[in-house]
């Protein structure tokens, strides 16, 4: 960890990512002068890297394959992978991971967090079924309070989900104790663990509205 990063307490269902691509891909999303394009395509990448981060261990099966000049020993991941965004920011998250994992399968959760009590109320799911025998990872870019991530997990193991990783960009650690405290068997892969949260529930300093700055709504 570097010295100009803040210090913080990482549990252990935390992995925290410290490639410097993802690093230099969030310090362009955090900088408020970033403009919709940039911030897109910023999203982009530190999308697949920390994706790449979250199925470093992901199992797998040998194959031999025939090369142009002969028969050659490979590895193909052996789980199927469920891909949940939490909208609507997590969309912009979706098409990342799945240039990594194309022939994985996508489930939709949409929450909505009401501004005065930060408390998330469902208004749409669409979930794939046999989440009990696949590898589902949640993606939302934002873990603030955490209330949308622990309710959008409580849907997912009332699907049969038992497998599930949340991958998002920045974190407080007010929302990784809610996700600790209801779900203590998720691992959570992100970059940043920020400072904590504002008076209007916001991560500080995180980057402002993920939702917004992606899609020019500000």
């Amino acid at each position: 960890m570097t010295a100009d990063r803040p210090r913080y307490i990482v549990t252990v269902s935390v992995h925290v990512v410290e490639h410097p691509l993802v690093h230099d891909a969030l310090a362009t999303l955090r900088n408020k002068h970033t403009g919709p394009e940039e911030f897109r395509r910023a999203a982009t990448r530190i999308s697949v890297l920390l994706a790449a981060e979250a199925l470093r261990d992901i199992s797998t099966t040998t194959i031999v394959v025939d090369t142009p000049l002969g028969p050659a020993r490979g590895s193909v991941i052996a789980p199927e992978i469920i891909v949940v965004p939490v909208l609507r920011a997590g969309l912009g998250m979706l098409d990342a991971v799945l240039e990594l994992v194309p022939a994985a399968r996508v489930g939709h959760i949409g929450l909505q967090r009401d501004e005065s009590t930060a408390v998330a109320s469902q208004y749409y799911s669409k979930l794939p079924a046999s989440l009990d025998r696949a590898y589902v990872i949640m993606i939302d870019p934002m873990l603030a309070t955490g209330g949308s991530a622990v309710a959008a997990l409580d849907l997912l193991r009332r699907a049969g989900a038992r497998s599930i990783r949340i991958i998002c960009i920045v974190a407080a650690p007010e929302g990784i104790a809610l996700v600790e405290r209801h779900h203590p068997d998720v691992t959570i892969y992100t970059p940043a663990v920020d400072q904590g949260l504002n008076a209007h529930k916001y991560i500080v300093p995180g980057l402002g509205d993920f939702g917004d700055r992606l899609y020019g709504t500000i």
